[in-house]
C-alpha cells in the first residue's frame, strides 16, 4: 500500500533522526479516536517487523467522561486486536470538571492538562518508558506560528521531551508526515476514527490558524516544509538538522 509506504518513510526519517526509538521500549500511543492517532498506531505496529530494534507496543485511550463516548471506543478495541497491541481505556471525569464544575469559557488549556495527565499515569502504570503522541507537520507549523501571533513568543513542542520527574519520554513520530498524508493512509487502510464529542470541536484558535497557513500555502506552496527546516536549522525547543 503506498500511502502506508509514504507514511512510514516519514516515521522512519524522523525516528532515526532524533533516536526516538530504543531496543527495550515500551512504548504507549495516545489513542485520540482522531485520524492522526490511528493512522500513528498502524505504521508503528507495522514497523515492528522492520526497524532494527525491538520494542513493546500498547495503545491507551482517554475516556473524558462524555455520555455517548465509551460505546464509541468498541471499534478502537478491534482495532488494536487486530495489529496484537494491548488496549486500555482511563476512565475520567474531565468533561465535567471542565463543563459542568468549573464552566471554563476557555475550556482547551484545562482539559489538554488533564487529558495529558490521565495518559501518562495510565501509560506509566503499564510500565512505558515513552509515550507517542500523533503530532503531524503541519501540527508543528501551526504551533509554532500560534506562538509568534498569539504570544509573541518563538517556541513549539519538541520532537522527544523528556521528563526528569518521572522519567518517561514523550515522542512525535509523525513530525515529518504532512496530514495530507495521514488522511491518504487512514483512507485507503479504512482505519477507525470517532468522532469527538466535546462542544469546542472545530471551534479553536488552532483551526482558525490551520485555515490561514492552508490559504497561505495555497499561494506559495512548500510553506509548511519550509517553516518546519527554520525550526531545525535554527535548533528550536530541541529541534535540529
Amino acid at each position: 500500500m503506498k500511502e502506508l509506504q509514504k507514511v512510514m518513510s516519514g516515521v522512519r526519517r524522523v525516528v532515526q533522526h532524533y533516536g526516538m526509538i530504543a531496543d527495550g521500549d515500551r512504548i504507549a500511543v495516545g489513542l485520540s479516536g482522531g485520524k492522526d492517532s490511528s493512522a500513528l498506531l498502524f505504521a508503528l505496529a507495522k514497523m515492528r517487523e522492520f526497524l532494527p530494534v525491538r520494542f513493546e507496543l500498547f495503545a491507551v485511550t482517554v475516556d473524558m467522561g462524555f455520555a455517548d463516548s465509551r460505546g464509541k471506543l468498541t471499534v478502537f478495541e478491534e482495532f488494536c486486536a487486530g495489529l496484537g497491541v494491548e488496549y486500555r481505556i482511563a476512565d475520567t471525569q474531565i468533561a465535567q470538571i471542565v463543563f459542568d464544575e468549573r464552566k471554563e469559557k476557555n475550556p482547551c488549556a484545562l482539559c489538554a492538562k488533564l487529558r495529558r495527565g490521565a495518559l501518562n499515569n495510565t501509560a506509566l502504570s503499564m510500565g512505558a518508558n515513552k509515550i507517542a503522541l500523533g503530532h503531524h507537520l503541519d501540527d508543528a507549523v501551526e504551533t509554532f506560528m500560534m506562538s509568534v501571533m498569539h504570544e509573541g513568543r518563538i517556541g513549539c513542542f519538541s520532537p522527544v521531551t523528556w521528563y526528569e520527574d518521572q522519567q518517561f519520554s514523550v515522542i512525535r513520530p509523525l513530525l515529518y508526515t504532512t496530514e495530507r498524508e495521514v488522511k491518504a493512509l487512514v483512507r485507503a487502510a479504512e482505519l477507525p476514527v470517532v468522532e469527538s464529542s466535546c462542544p469546542e470541536n472545530g471551534n479553536t484558535e488552532r483551526e482558525e490558524m490551520k485555515k490561514y497557513l492552508r490559504s497561505f500555502d495555497d499561494l506559495h506552496r512548500g510553506l509548511y516544509k519550509r517553516v518546519l527546516g527554520a525550526l531545525e536549522r535554527r535548533g528550536i525547543d530541541g529541534w535540529y538538522e
